[in-house]
C-alpha cells in the first residue's frame, strides 16, 4: 500500500490519477492529517500495511515564508523529519519532493546532486533542511529536486500569465533568472516509475523537463501556443525586465538548472522538453 501525502495539491493530484490508473492500492491525506505532529501521522496509519509514503506536502509561498518563518520550518523541515521517523518504525520508503532553491543559483553550469546547497532564503534553508532530517532517519529515501513546477490543480506561473495575458495589453517579464520549467504530470510519472522500480536505488535525484529558459522565454512561449491552440483570444505585448526591475521579498537563484544526468541513467528515462510538455498541458486545459 502507498501512502500519499498532500493528494489535493498540484503534484500530489497529478500523483494520485497516475498511480490510481495504474492500479496501486492508495490511502490518502492532506491538510486533516498534520505532518508536524508525529502523533497524528503514526494514528493515521494505524495497522495498515504501508510500502511507499510519497510526501507532495510543503509550504511554498517563497515571499510569505520570509513573514512566516515557524510556519514554513514546521511543514517544510519538521514534516519530513516525522515522515522519516515513521518510516523506520513501520518499515516503509520515502519519496520526498525538494526544490531548486536550495542552491544559491551562482553556478552557472547546471546543478548536481551532490554540489553543495547554500539557500538563499527562508524557503529554501527549509527545504534544505527537511532534506537533511528526512536522511538522517530513513536513508533509504529518494528525494527529487524538482523546479519551475506547473499544472492542473494549483496557482503557478503559467496561469498567472495566462490571467494577466487576458486582462493587460502589456507584460513585463525577468529575463535574467534562469530554469527549466517542469509539468506535474511528467513529475508524477518520474513517481511512479520509482515505485515500479524493484529496489530503486535510494538517495537524490534531480528532474524537470529539458532545456533551459529565462522566464521571460518562458512567458513568451506560453503566449504563443495560447494564441495558436486558441485559449487566448487578444493580443499582449511581453517586455524583458531585469531582477533589479522587479524585486521581491525572498530572493530567488539567478540560475537554477538542473542536471538531469543521474535520474536518466538510474532510471533508464526520456525527459520531454519543457516546451513540448508545456504545450500538451496547454491542450490537456483547453
Amino acid at each position: 500500500m502507498i501512502w500519499l501525502i498532500g493528494n489535493r495539491g498540484m503534484l500530489g493530484s497529478d500523483v494520485e490519477q497516475i498511480l490510481e490508473s495504474a492500479g496501486y492500492s492508495i490511502i490518502k491525506s492532506d491538510r486533516d492529517v498534520d505532518i508536524s505532529n508525529l502523533d497524528a501521522l503514526q494514528n493515521f496509519v494505524g495497522g495498515r500495511h504501508i510500502s511507499w509514503i510519497i510526501n507532495c506536502a510543503a509550504y511554498t509561498a517563497v515571499d510569505r515564508a520570509e513573514d512566516e518563518k515557524e510556519l514554513c520550518f514546521k511543514i517544510n523541515s519538521d514534516g519530513p523529519h516525522n515522515i522519516g521517523i515513521l518510516a523506520r518504525e513501520i518499515g516503509a520508503r520515502c519519496i520526498h519532493i525538494s526544490t531548486d532553491y536550495v542552491f544559491d543559483g551562482k553556478k552557472y553550469t547546471p546543478y548536481l546532486e551532490d554540489d553543495p546547497v547554500n539557500p538563499l532564503g527562508v524557503y529554501g534553508k527549509s527545504k534544505a533542511e527537511g532534506e537533511e532530517r528526512l536522511r538522517a532517519h530513513c536513508p533509504e529515501s529518494v528525494i527529487i529536486r524538482t523546479a519551475w513546477l506547473y499544472g492542473k490543480n494549483g496557482n503557478n506561473f503559467v496561469y498567472a500569465m495566462l490571467r494577466l495575458m487576458r486582462e493587460k495589453d502589456e507584460l513585463r517579464v525577468v529575463n535574467d533568472q534562469f530554469g527549466s520549467p517542469t509539468w506535474s504530470m511528467d513529475l508524477a510519472g518520474l513517481i511512479k516509475k520509482i515505485i515500479d522500480t524493484h529496489d530503486a536505488p535510494s538517495g537524490i535525484y534531480h528532474y524537470t523537463n529539458e532545456g533551459s529558459i529565462s522566464w521571460y522565454n518562458f512567458a513568451e512561449k506560453i503566449y504563443e501556443y495560447a494564441r495558436e491552440i486558441g485559449i487566448l483570444d487578444k493580443e499582449c505585448v511581453i517586455y524583458p525586465i531585469t531582477t533589479e526591475q522587479y524585486p521581491t521579498k525572498a530572493k530567488r537563484p539567478a540560475y537554477s538548472v538542473l542536471s538531469k544526468d543521474k535520474v536518466k541513467r538510474v532510471f533508464n528515462l526520456h525527459i520531454p522538453f519543457w516546451y513540448e510538455s508545456l504545450k500538451n498541458f496547454l491542450l490537456s486545459i483547453k
